[in-house]
């Protein structure tokens, strides 16, 4: 699983870089609910990634124990408690995962999918985190209520690093929260991206192993990506 190690690299320097950050221990773990659940404007503290700011989110794998030694909460920008308005927002899961557990040919693609859905299925009290996968956005909405009880990245991010690790392949998951306004969020934005042109490409080549890659219009990412092309020829080998 080293197909997004560059992107993960990258990822980590921009995050290096950045103004104010900070590595929070565990906390305990903020409470969930068991469903979704709502910040009516009337009951918002502010919003993090709104229309008008930068609002990213995504999941990036790796099975590179020096990329991701162990679970971590970086914040670059202030925490939870220490914002008084809308900023622009981005979290990035780092996740370390035995490869063996990860399967091959469509398993692999479905486990690396289930991994990238825990956060549709992520519900803090208070934190409503908004997802349009369309516009490549994610975004959240904080309570008054939930600031008031003492809501932090380090206690939503234990909640989150608990949420992957029901995953049975998952090891280790880095968070990295940011709010700095100054951070480079378009740099992450086009990183991100080409972490989803990786996965996209492995679908596509699950659902036509037999196609000529001269013409095929991924191929300048399998050219860029150590792996990808290995993984393609290993799923045209007939099953013994």
């Amino acid at each position: 699983m080293k197909l997004y190690d560059e992107i993960m690299e990258k990822t980590i320097e921009l995050a290096a870089a950045c103004g104010g950050h900070a590595t929070l221990t565990a906390d305990a773990p903020w409470p969930l609910t068991s469903e979704r659940n709502m910040v009516l404007r009337s009951e918002l503290a502010y919003e993090l990634g709104s229309d008008l700011n930068p609002g990213l989110g995504a999941t990036i794998l790796t099975d590179n124990a020096d990329l991701v030694p162990q679970n971590e909460i970086i914040v670059c920008g202030r925490d939870l408690s220490e914002i008084d308005k809308d900023l622009p927002y981005a979290r990035i899961a780092l996740v370390r995962v035995e490869d063996d557990r990860m399967g091959t040919g469509n398993a692999l693609y479905n486990a690396i999918r289930k991994l990238e859905y825990v956060r549709y299925h992520f519900y803090p009290e208070g934190f409503m985190m908004r997802i349009s996968a369309s516009k490549n956005k994610e975004s959240v909405r904080v309570s008054k209520e939930a600031l008031n009880d003492g809501i932090t990245f380090g206690k939503v991010g234990s909640a989150m690093i608990q949420a992957f690790e029901k995953q049975e392949a998952v090891r280790a998951v880095k968070l990295i929260y940011i709010t700095d306004p100054a951070f480079d969020y378009p740099a992450l934005k086009d990183l991100l991206a080409q972490s989803e042109s990786i996965t996209e490409t492995i679908d596509h080549m699950l659902k036509d192993l037999k196609m000529d890659c001269n013409v095929c219009n991924l191929k300048p990412v399998c050219d860029e990506v150590e792996g990808l092309r290995e993984l393609h020829f290993e799923g045209m080998k007939p099953e013994s």
